[in-house]
């Protein structure tokens, strides 16, 4: 008979977090010529820039795996990728909504629908909205997208980036 050798669990968890799994992705060809030019400049596979692209939009939204972090917690990923948010992911106000304020969030963290259109909405009505709204006119300056993201870091208490990166060092 042959002896089998036995593996401790956490060897074999270990173990099967390392496999990696095929996925079918669909591009277009401008898409998959980009990825082929850059990588071939890099002097790397394509396979690794695709990992690159993936691990390092998946830590942009990191926020987005901690199910602790709900309501005004999730502006700033948001903020940060606006004009995504409905071109490529297509997302709507409701699931906006639903996405920040579904998980039982707290009051103070909580984020009014018309704060969620504001981060769907093209520049001009975002422009237009904020001309109209009360409490952004303290923070109104010329450029939309800064307007934008004053008015909700100062509505909502929101860390700054200086401050954020201050927390990050420290």
């Amino acid at each position: 008979m042959k002896s089998e050798e036995v593996i401790p669990l956490d060897e074999t968890e270990e173990f099967l977090d390392d496999v990696k799994q095929v996925v079918s992705l669909r591009l277009n060809n401008a898409d998959r010529t980009a990825v082929r030019h850059t990588a071939a400049r890099l002097f790397v596979r394509e396979s690794k820039l695709y990992r690159f692209a993936i691990d390092h939009l998946l830590s942009k939204l990191h926020k987005l795996q901690d199910d602790n972090c709900t309501g005004c917690d999730l502006l700033p990923i948001f903020l940060e990728f606006k004009e995504e948010l409905h071109s490529h992911l297509g997302l709507k106000k409701h699931q906006l909504f639903k996405i920040m304020n579904g998980k039982n969030t707290a009051a103070d963290k909580f984020v009014s629908m018309a704060d969620i259109e504001l981060l769907l909405m093209p520049e001009h009505g975002v422009r237009q909205r904020l001309q109209l709204t009360k409490d952004a006119a303290d923070t109104k300056t010329a450029d939309t997208a800064v307007w934008l993201a004053d008015y909700l870091i100062k509505k909502y208490a929101l860390p700054t980036k200086a401050k954020q990166s201050d927390d990050s060092e420290g």
